[in-house]
């Protein structure tokens, strides 16, 4: 705070404490006025807080502002409601005292706000826990609900509150919000059916007409048209440019998600909503002193909507019962009472919701944590002083609350002081100031005050009326100093005063109150047919706020003025067990305008707010105390026994600077661990002095640290010069090691890369690998074999081996490929056919090796048989045929296997048996019909041809001695490509078929020389196959 006091001209003091003029309102109000000006909201009055209105915003709530005043000392950062939370946080946290912030003052200063950036400070100063958060949430999230029905506008302010509230903030041993509690007073449940010429109803109406969608306000019988509702329409106009009720609305619902509205609770909350709006709707005629209602479906939309029946509600709202001792009787209501009890219930109703809406937060916001003590900061937001052209009941209770209040923080103030000078050992002066205990027991003392005679005059039988109070009260309070009647009152008041209204002299200035209405608003009346049918409803809010057991008991329900003044009076008991701070809120003009300081308002404000007089009991010990070790740190250069450091405790070092600076004994106090100066002048001179000094300083400073800095740039320099020839040094020696080392890694790469080149690949070998590598493959391309015939391949090393198998495979598929692109289609076949051979006899028939080297011709005659093959071809080969193969075969005769020389020919189609001798066709036979060609395993040349043996021509199988067997068998099935007719027989005997279907034996032996004959013995035929 010190810091800025050089600057008190132009900005003024930032606690009014050190005012010299401290006596002088107009010097109170300049200084708040400088601050206003330069955007400085915040002034201090000690530890009370005084918060004007700017009326726009700003840049001083942000997150980098949280964080600066975040375990800062109260009084060494600029004043801020921050400041003041954080003060209240850390003596919950760290000395386990419970805490609360007061905050009051006129509608529209800025109270509400206030109470928001007091939960936003604490909200981000213990955000570092999901289920902190939570709790976080909750407690932000129940003022956009408590504001929507709650607020209204009023002609003073956009959002006012129409209510009072105390939140309780419950905290942890570790100082983590846990939960909270929130207690509401005084609402102004008359504004539901009533309000002044440019004022709304409750926010929560427009909210709701104007951002709910189509299908909602069909399910609530609504139409978007303010002016459809009588009590929406006898304020102003609902809309307005500076409220966005369609915003607000889906804020609003956002917020009951947060705190846990269920969705029926919701649809239950919105459908008694609505039905207020329709009672306001419910008009009434007159016939023969009887009222009867003129529009019946506004009725059947309340009923639908909470639940009842249509017709008792009809009668509810025309009829009256009275029990009276038992006996029962019905009273039709006039026009006059009917309005009144539909009035009555629209308030009932939406009085009992809010306080079960409150309710229902604290259900949400409840601790969930072990039950027990939780360390607790408090927030009142309370209506300020109200004095109108009209002040009527709702004003008198409002006013008497910060009487109360007032007298709390008289005594709590004074209390703060006293116990502080008897901390310190401070000797405690007697300050003289104004107690309004007076004026409160004016208002509440039991049987004498204003509240017990309203309370009498609203119970006694007969026919009491609000100048009959009054009557009574300017009879028995004509000589109390701070009641004047009409009659009391001087020339000049008469004429303001109307004959039934009474003035009471408060605190804050004198307020005349108006009587009319005092005794209906303090009754409170509300009719039992009512009340019956609402408890009876199928809505589950009403149900429940409207209580059966209220209609049986006998018990007469205490007045409105008295329960306001137990709850006020419990209020008081809660804060006077709390550790308190302030906020007074001022609004510096009646117009919402930003920058526009009004002299006047604000003069206005700061005498009902009590704000001299709690400067001037502040004032009336010390204007200024601060601990020792701050003021000797702060003020230590002002003497030289103290600069740049006192080597003795602070307080001897603060009594030395003091003796230095010629403090006199009236101006200042030692006390055990703070100074105190009694006049700011004092400490004015003092900062003056500091600031004055500050060029010395200055000076010493700088010459010290140009010396200081040529001293180290001197050594840096000299550092710098060592360093770089110890690295030059160090460069060059590596470098030769490096050489060094280099060629002695590279001799033993070599080395050992030359050891192991035919090793697996290593980072040593490497080198000698890719050599390797290179000169192989140049040898290799000198020294390819010429053909496939060729086994040789030149050798590799070691780790070319994969490379040259698969080189070498890749070489021989190519000289495979080139040869076969350069065969003639001849050699092709032949190829083909040797394929098919090896396909057929390999590794089956011992004579299949020797066949091998031989070349497969298509004919097998000599020039001996070119007659025979020009007769065949002439005379017996068909049309369409041609010979494919020819060869002399041996024919081996079916029955006694004599031998008949003969010629084998194969055509496409057919198999022909020609004689040599006579060149007759013998046989003849598709190749469709022939069952099987079988041979032997064994080296013999013997081939059986199995026909059918139903054949009339050619009857049994064919047995011939094929020279060059393997070649005629590989050709006639390479003309069937039919190998399956194959048979290789690897038996010591074969039968073949005879004529007339008997079988013949073909024995086989093996012998020295080849042979075939019939065996005598047996009469097989004998084949000897040589060994």
């Amino acid at each position: 705070m010190e810091r800025d006091l050089h600057e008190r001209d132009r900005v003024g003091v930032q606690d009014l404490v050190l005012l010299e003029d401290f006596q002088s309102e107009t010097a109170f109000i300049d200084n708040l006025r400088k601050r206003f000006k330069e955007n400085l909201i915040y002034t201090y009055i000690g530890q009370v807080l005084i918060s004007i209105n700017p009326y726009k915003n700003l840049s001083i709530y942000d997150t980098a502002v949280v964080e600066y005043y975040e375990g800062r000392n109260f009084f060494e950062a600029p004043p801020h409601v921050f400041a003041l939370t954080d003060t209240a946080y850390r003596s919950l946290k760290k000395e386990n005292r419970d805490q609360c912030i007061l905050i009051s003052g006129e509608s529209g200063s800025g109270k509400t706000e206030a109470s928001k950036k007091i939960l936003q400070f604490i909200a981000a100063a213990t955000k570092h826990k999901k289920k902190v958060e939570a709790v976080n949430d909750k407690l932000i999230g129940s003022n956009p609900v408590l504001e929507a029905f709650g607020n209204a506008k009023t002609n003073r302010n956009d959002n006012s509150s129409r209510f009072g509230k105390y939140m309780d903030i419950e905290f942890d041993f570790q100082g983590d919000p846990v939960g909270g509690n929130i207690l509401n007073y005084l609402l102004e449940k008359s504004r539901v059916t009533h309000q002044s010429s440019g004022e709304r109803n409750f926010h929560i109406f427009y909210q709701l007409l104007a951002g709910a969608d189509d299908e909602k306000l069909r399910k609530l019988y609504l139409k978007r048209n303010l002016d459809t509702y009588y009590y929406l329409s006898n304020g102003t106009k609902g809309k307005t440019d500076t409220i966005d009720d369609v915003k607000q609305y889906h804020l609003v619902l956002d917020a009951m998600k947060t705190v846990e509205l269920k969705e029926q609770e919701q649809d239950d909350l919105f459908g008694i909503v609505a039905s207020v709006l329709h009672m306001g709707n419910v008009g009434f005629t007159e016939e023969d002193g009887k009222a009867k209602i003129l529009k019946p479906a506004s009725v059947d939309a309340i009923a639908t909507l909470l639940g009842c029946d249509t017709e008792k509600l009809a009668e509810a709202f025309t009829q009256r019962t009275i029990d009276a001792h038992g006996d029962v009787v019905t009273s039709p209501l006039n026009r006059e009472l009917a309005i009144y009890a539909r009035d009555a219930l629209a308030k009932a109703v939406y009085d009992r919701l809010f306080t079960w809406l409150v309710n229902r937060l604290n259900r949400s916001l409840q601790s969930t944590t072990i039950k027990g003590h939780h360390g607790v900061i408090g927030i009142l937001d309370i209506y300020g002083f109200e004095i109108f052209k009209k002040n009527s009941f709702e004003q008198f209770c409002i006013n008497f609350c910060n009487e109360k209040l007032q007298q709390l923080f008289i005594q709590l103030t004074l209390k703060s002081e006293q116990e502080e000078y008897l901390r310190e050992g401070i000797t405690w002066e007697h300050i003289d100031y104004f107690n309004n205990q007076v004026i409160c027991d004016l208002i509440e003392e039991k049987h004498k005050g204003i509240i017990s005679f309203l309370d009498e005059e609203c119970l006694r039988p007969g026919d009491p009326t609000d100048l009959s109070f009054l009557e009574k009260l300017n009879f028995h309070l004509d000589d109390h100093k701070h009641y004047i009647s009409h009659k009391k009152a001087d020339i000049h008041t008469q004429k303001t005063m109307g004959r039934d209204e009474f003035m009471l002299v408060h605190y804050a200035g004198d307020v005349t109150y108006n009587v009319i209405g005092f005794l209906e608003k303090n009754n409170d009346l509300l009719f039992r047919d009512l009340r019956e049918i609402m408890s009876n409803t199928k809505n589950s809010i009403t149900h429940a706020i409207f209580n059966v057991k209220d209609l049986t008991s006998k018990k007469r329900p205490e007045t409105a003025v008295t329960q306001f003044k137990n709850s006020l009076n419990n209020l008081v008991d809660i804060l006077m067990g709390k550790e308190p701070s302030y906020i007074r809120c001022i609004k510096p003009n009646d117009f919402k305008k930003s920058g526009q300081f009004d002299d006047k308002i604000v003069l206005h404000q700061i005498k009902y707010l009590g704000l001299m007089e709690n400067l001037r009991v502040r004032r009336a010990g010390f204007a200024y105390r601060r601990p020792y070790d701050q003021f000797l740190e702060r003020y230590k250069s002002l003497c030289p026994k103290t600069w740049p450091s006192y080597p003795g405790p602070s307080t001897e070092g603060v009594q030395v600077l003091v003796n230095h600076l010629k403090f006199q004994e009236n101006e200042y106090q030692m006390g055990k661990t703070k100074i105190f100066i009694r006049f700011p002048k004092t400490l004015f001179n003092t900062e003056d002095a500091f600031q004055n000094k500050k060029n010395d300083i200055a000076a010493i400073i700088q010459s010290k640290w140009k010396g200081r800095q040529q001293r180290k740039r001197y050594l840096h320099y000299r550092n710098c010069i060592i360093i770089i020839q110890k690295y030059i040094r160090r460069y060059q020696a590596k470098k030769i090691a490096d050489k060094r080392k280099k060629a002695v890694v590279i001799i033993r790469s070599f080395i050992e890369g030359f050891i192991t080149r035919n090793g697996p690949p290593t980072n040593v070998n490497a080198a000698f690998i890719e050599l390797g590598k290179n000169q192989w493959l140049l040898r290799l391309s000198k020294r390819l074999p010429p053909n496939l015939l060729s086994s040789y391949w030149p050798d590799c090393p070691y780790s070319c081996r994969e490379a040259s198998q698969q080189l070498h495979d890749i070489y021989r598929k190519w000289l495979a490929r080139k040869y076969r692109l350069e065969l003639s289609e001849i050699n092709k076949k032949q190829f083909q056919l040797k394929i098919l051979a090896e396909t057929l006899f390999k590794d089956k028939k011992k004579s299949y090796q020797a066949s091998f080297k031989d070349k497969f011709l298509n004919e097998r005659f000599e020039n001996e048989y070119s007659e025979l093959r020009e007769y065949f071809v002439s005379n017996i080969l068909p049309a369409g045929e041609n010979i494919k193969y020819g060869t002399p075969v041996t024919k081996f005769d079916r029955h006694g296997y004599k031998q008949r020389e003969r010629v084998l020919i194969l055509t496409e189609k057919a198999v022909y048996i020609i004689d040599t001798k006579s060149l007759k066709l013998k046989h003849r036979f598709s190749y469709e019909i022939i069952i099987e060609l079988a041979v032997t395993g064994e080296s013999d040349n013997l081939l059986i041809v199995r026909i059918p043996t139903d054949l009339k021509k050619d009857k049994g199988d064919l047995i011939l001695e094929v020279p060059y067997l393997i070649e005629a068998v590989t050709k006639a099935i390479d003309i069937t490509n039919n190998p399956k007719i194959l048979n290789i027989v690897h038996k010591d005997s074969l039968s073949h078929k005879l004529v007339n279907g008997k079988e013949g034996t073909i024995d086989f032996i093996n012998g020295n020389t080849r042979a075939i004959s019939k065996n005598r013995e047996n009469g097989h035929l004998l084949v000897v196959n040589k060994i």
